[in-house]
């Protein structure tokens, strides 16, 4: 709920009164005294407020100096005025007038002399906030500005006694005390030391902060001459001579203390900075700045009051079945034909149906690992010297070196001297990480578009990226993307925020237990904050039946299935392959929807749809995205094999246009899962930590994910971005909060069905294997048993001849035992052991293809 400011306060104050005070009106106007002082304390008269205060302080400070000058002549008319008020031609000498010589005698002469120019200051920062100009804490502006009013009358006073306008009276009167009291010679030892505090310590340091606040607040960019800030990072610079040493570059990080800059969400970004020359130990958190801290019971409650009261408010929604079927399944017929020049009235808004659909809130996350965060100055010492030290061990200089602070590791970019081979430092990854005592060291030789070479090195204290932290910034907030999820915070910091719909498929792979499973929350509550239930479905294929569990409470707002099925969630694998023949059958629809939609993409499509410009009769309907989310997807293909991976090869090559995504999560990430067909159309990849270079190639082609360092620290692959990424983290709790939210308010009558599926068309992507030889399981065998496949192996074990041992080899290439020839070499086989074999054997003989 947004809380009232102080103006409305005022409003509600004045009124509306106990006695309920009558609106002044005069005749029909609506003027009315609320509104009058709604106006008079709004934001843009506290604008023009504000002009008035500069206006008004630099017609003083004109006054002031003026006076400075003709203050005699002012005088004499002030006292000439006292003496006769009647006469008003007398003129006094001051630029500011007869206002202005008043002014200049009561604040300069009689209060604080040359102080008062300083009081004036801070009349012009009050003014330049009220004009969102700068921001600064006033009171601590204000402090200061009292402080040095009265330094400097006094210390004019004390200097330039004689001069009436320098000092002050006030100032005067001070000297005159401090003089009894101590003596001359003491109150100017005394001045003097408070003159050198001021002047040396506190000026210095308050006008450090006026700048940095200035161009934080105003420009969002922060200037400091031993730090280069960019993209919202932590940026150290050293810069030594062409020939450094290892001491210059000790002498140039001393004075270096480690700064991060975080983005704070929703609208405006909060930057945190730390002044050079405080004592800092740790780079500070963006949690520990939180002015008030997150109470989890509260939050509790709060959560429970908004579903309760979703429980009491929910409605069935009064529409019939068949209205609410895509056309492919809607059996009802229109009585009345509706002609091409008599359709749009029929044409229905999908966001009309649930229009009071409640987006969740953010109060429903937390945050995790608040001040548990921090890199330490020493530990950028510690860690700066050892790669140096390793460096020029074989003999390498380096010229530069910056540290880029990130939630789970720093990397340090150097720059080589002039004839450095970048092999020889791309080679002494294992040297680097013995001296570093570090897990997970990675050596980026060269950095893409950058002249430098980077090292990762893991932080001693890792930051945990809660999803919360990701869902409030900017960069999400306003993506203008059609699916925008977020992944967590890359090795600068920043929020990483990606648009499935552009990808446009995602295949994510790691070892057990390295943070696949979080991944694919992260990026399915990232939708479901983003889109409204008329706009995604979600197809859920879950074969461990538990870690997809959460999401079947959204069966009636988020979720697709089969008309026959009874889960939401598919965990059988025997249904697998009947549901993703169906979103085939749904893709090719679809283009049949466009093509006489004339459009070529599903936005085009559904922009025309809403401008009433296609006739339902003939099928037309608003068509939602549909993303395909597959778990353990290496279960699926030892279970099923071909039959799994044919369907989801062709979703993956054609439906993009249509709205159709995949997203494929396997542990297993070997070439018999991960085929050539899966990766080739799966250009966006994520690779958690993996337990060899092979599994790395596989998923990246590049080696790299088996330097990670666990708990959802990841690689991203997509075009030629290739980021290292932090990703983010929620709980079990929290989607349950989010679950529960969405699926206790009003949804639809039933889930999004997809079209049905005969066994005819289920059976047609292995209709070319339908006949296979007699000796195809002996021959399966011999080639699993042997792990070799080859033409000639069979001819000598089966006794027979080279035509029929290809067309067997062939076979078994078909039904993905195999891989493809490979010129002179033996194919790959791709089934590892008989037990599994026996299994996909047992499959084919199920749908009676061998007989």
């Amino acid at each position: 709920m947004k809380k009232s400011g102080k103006g409305e306060d005022l409003v509600n104050k004045f009124a509306t009164p106990k006695n309920h005070q009558k609106d002044l009106t005069h005749g029909e106007g609506d003027f009315s005294l609320k509104k009058f002082f709604k106006i008079l304390f709004s934001k843009d008269a506290f604008l023009v407020y504000s002009l008035l205060l500069f206006l008004f302080s630099l017609y003083v400070l004109i006054s002031f100096v003026s006076y400075l000058f003709t203050w005699m002549e002012d005088d004499i008319w002030l006292q000439a005025l006292g003496k006769d008020s009647t006469n008003f031609n007398i003129t006094p000498a001051n630029a500011g007038g007869k206002i202005g010589a008043y002014l200049g005698f009561i604040f300069v002469k009689q209060s604080f002399g040359i102080g008062s120019f300083v009081l004036l200051t801070f009349l012009f920062i009050l003014s330049l906030r009220g004009m969102y100009l700068i921001k600064l804490d006033m009171i601590k502006t204000f402090s200061m500005s009292i402080v040095l009013t009265l330094f400097f009358s006094i210390l004019m006073a004390f200097l330039f006694y004689d001069q009436p306008v320098l000092g002050g009276l006030i100032g005067k009167n001070i000297i005159n005390l401090l003089q009894n009291l101590f003596g001359k010679i003491f109150t100017g030892i005394i001045l003097f030391l408070i003159a050198f505090v001021i002047t040396f310590l506190l000026i210095p340091r308050y006008i450090k902060k006026f700048y940095k606040k200035l161009f934080t607040d105003v420009n969002n960019v922060s200037t400091s001459t031993s730090m280069n800030i960019e993209n919202n990072s932590a940026k150290i610079t050293i810069e030594p001579e062409l020939a450094s040493t290892e001491q210059n570059l000790s002498t140039e990080l001393d004075n270096v203390s480690a700064t991060e800059v975080l983005s704070k969400p929703v609208s405006k970004a909060t930057e945190i900075e730390l002044d050079l020359e405080e004592d800092v130990d740790t780079v500070p958190s963006y949690y520990d700045n939180i002015s008030k801290e997150v109470s989890n019971e509260l939050l509790e409650a709060e959560v429970e009051d908004k579903i309760n009261s979703f429980e009491k408010e929910r409605k069935v929604i009064p529409l019939k079945l068949d209205d609410q079927l895509p056309p492919y399944l809607n059996k009802s017929v229109l009585h009345d034909e509706i002609s091409d020049d008599n359709f749009v009235e029929h044409v229905e808004n999908p966001f009309e149906i649930l229009k009071s659909y409640n987006f969740p809130s953010l109060d429903l996350l937390t945050y995790h690992g608040r001040g548990e965060t921090g890199v330490t100055r020493e530990e950028l010492e510690e860690n700066k010297k050892k790669i140096i030290e390793t460096l020029r061990n074989y003999e390498i200089d380096i010229v530069k070196i910056k540290a880029t602070i990130g939630p789970t590791v720093t990397m340090y970019e150097i720059v080589p001297a002039p004839g450095v081979r970048i092999s020889k430092i791309r080679n002494l990854e294992d040297d680097i990480a013995l001296s570093l005592s570090a897990l997970g060291i990675r050596i980026i030789a060269p950095i893409p578009g950058k002249g430098t070479i980077g090292i990762e090195v893991p932080n001693q204290k890792r930051e945990i990226v809660s999803l919360r932290s990701m869902l409030e910034t900017d960069k999400f907030q306003n993506h203008s993307g059609e699916l925008p999820f977020v992944l967590g915070k890359t090795i600068t910091n920043e929020p990483f925020v990606s648009d499935l719909a552009k990808l446009p498929h995602l295949l994510i792979a790691g070892a057990t237990g390295q943070g696949k499973s979080v991944g694919l929350n992260i990026i399915i509550s990232s939708l479901l904050y983003k889109k409204h239930p008329s706009q995604l479905k979600f197809i859920l294929i879950d074969p461990k039946k538990v870690e997809l569990a959460p999401y079947n409470k959204l069966e009636n707002h988020f979720l697709a299935k089969l008309p026959d099925e009874v889960e939401p969630i598919i965990t059988d694998v025997s249904k697998v392959v009947k549901t993703l023949t169906s979103v085939t059958k749904l893709m090719d629809w679809r283009y049949d929807l466009l093509k006489e939609g004339g459009v070529k993409n599903i936005v085009e499509y559904n922009q025309k749809y809403l401008q009433k410009r296609l006739n339902p009769q003939k099928g037309h309907h608003y068509m939602p995205y549909i993303v395909v989310v597959i778990d353990e997807f290496a279960d699926l293909i030892m279970t099923a094999g071909k039959e799994v991976e044919l369907p989801v090869a062709r979703i993956a090559q054609l439906a993009r246009a249509v709205g159709i995504h995949l997203i494929i999560a396997t542990q297993r990430p070997s070439v018999d899962v991960i085929t050539g067909k899966i990766k080739a159309n799966f250009p966006a990849r994520i690779a958690f930590r993996v337990s060899s270079k092979v599994d790395s190639r596989t998923i990246l082609d590049y080696n790299g994910a088996e330097q990670l360092i666990g708990m959802g620290d990841m690689l991203y692959l997509h075009g030629n971005d290739f980021l290292r990424i932090q990703c983010a983290y929620v709980d079990t709790d929290e989607i349950e909060k989010i679950v529960d939210f969405i699926s206790n308010q009003p949804g639809y009558p039933h889930p999004f069905l997809l079209p049905e599926v005969s066994e005819e068309e289920q059976g047609e992507s292995l209709q070319d294997v339908a006949n296979l030889d007699r000796l195809f399981g002996d021959a399966a065998r011999i080639v699993v048993s042997s792990q070799q496949g080859s033409t000639s192996l069979l001819q000598t074990r089966l006794n027979i001849g080279f035509a029929r041992a290809r067309r067997i080899i062939e076979q078994l290439e078909q039904t993905g035992i195999v891989g493809p020839p490979q010129g002179s070499k033996p194919r790959d086989v791709l089934v590892k052991d008989l037990n599994h074999l026996e299994q996909f054997l047992s499959n084919l003989l199920n749908k009676n293809t061998i007989s």
